[in-house]
């Protein structure tokens, strides 16, 4: 009984060590969902280990083990790659940005989204499947004046941009070949400080290779933005991801230490950051928090702050 258990747990483990470990070997897309979890996933064959020990004693339990804690540590690495050296408590403040996926059939929530960020104090608001708040956009323009998306620049209400202050050149994209409009670029002036945004929303990693032709348009636009850029928005991924990683380090973007877990919100704080907000130097991210309340939605949304450099 003691080894068919045994058995049980190996073989289970060695599975999900094998499907995280093939992130080494390919960025395989129907795989990406696996990596994003790789330190859950990790953490979870380290105690199916550590049981499957208590069961019987064996060298391939200890095996496993090992492999699970190497899995997990190269994990919490691969997150600090991207964090950007903390910022002093007093430097001010540049700007305060919103960023937050309310999804797409929302509607019982949109005005209380809309007061939402009415309170926030952000100066740009990204909303993402803006359907549900398009009613209540007369009331949010009076706080912010200044928007694109939600039939300024396209027809669809999938992005919606606003700002306090005048967005210079905003104009719209697609990205990859499945989704159309789901990116949005323009420059607001803080105080004679300009500062590009992109607003981003990627398909699903698992849908065939649509994510990896996006992540190659933000790659291609992302050059094209001199000077502080901020790139935010729903990923649909970690930044655990092979595809995620690459566009960080050759566009020089890079996070808080901790990326607050947005995704899903009935795990709270033991989900994982799908969501993201990213800078560029001399651009500098002072905090990044999550929305306490997700509003109704399938995704906690963000506030962050930056501040930059002299």
């Amino acid at each position: 009984m003691r080894d068919t258990i045994f058995c049980v747990f190996s073989v289970l483990t060695t599975l999900v060590l094998a499907i995280i470990s093939l992130r080494y070997v390919t960025d395989f897309y129907l795989l990406s969902f696996f990596y994003s979890f790789q330190l859950h996933l990790a953490a979870a064959a380290a105690l199916a280990s550590l049981a499957a020990l208590l069961v019987k004693r064996h060298w391939y339990g200890l095996l496993m083990l090992g492999t699970s804690l190497a899995l997990a540590v190269h994990g919490i690495v691969m997150t600090r790659e991207f964090a950007q050296p903390a910022v002093d408590d007093n430097r001010p403040v540049l700007f305060r940005l919103m960023s937050f996926n309310i999804e797409n059939d929302n509607f019982a929530n949109g005005a209380a989204i809309a007061d939402m960020a009415i309170a926030s104090g952000a100066d740009v608001v990204n909303i993402l499947e803006a359907e549900p708040v398009l009613s209540e956009l007369p009331r949010l323009l009076k706080t912010y004046p200044y928007y694109v998306g939600c039939g300024i620049g396209m027809k669809e209400c999938d992005t919606l941009v606003l700002s306090k202050r005048p967005l210079i050149e905003p104009r719209i994209r697609s990205l990859g070949l499945l989704w159309r409009n789901r990116l949005t670029i323009s420059t607001v002036d803080f105080d004679g400080h300009k500062v590009n945004f992109l607003t981003a929303h990627l398909t699903k990693p698992y849908y065939d290779e649509f994510y990896g032709l996006e992540l190659e348009d933000l790659a291609a636009i992302a050059p094209t933005l001199p000077g502080p850029l901020v790139l935010a928005g729903d990923f649909n991924s970690s930044i655990l991801t092979p595809g995620v990683q690459d566009l960080l380090r050759k566009q020089g973007f890079a996070t808080v230490s901790v990326e607050p877990a947005t995704w899903p919100i009935a795990a709270s704080a033991f989900g994982i950051p799908i969501d993201h907000v990213f800078a560029r130097a001399p651009l500098r991210l002072k905090s990044v928090r999550r929305i306490a309340d997700s509003y109704g939605s399938n995704h906690f949304g963000l506030v962050a702050e930056f501040t930059i450099d002299p």
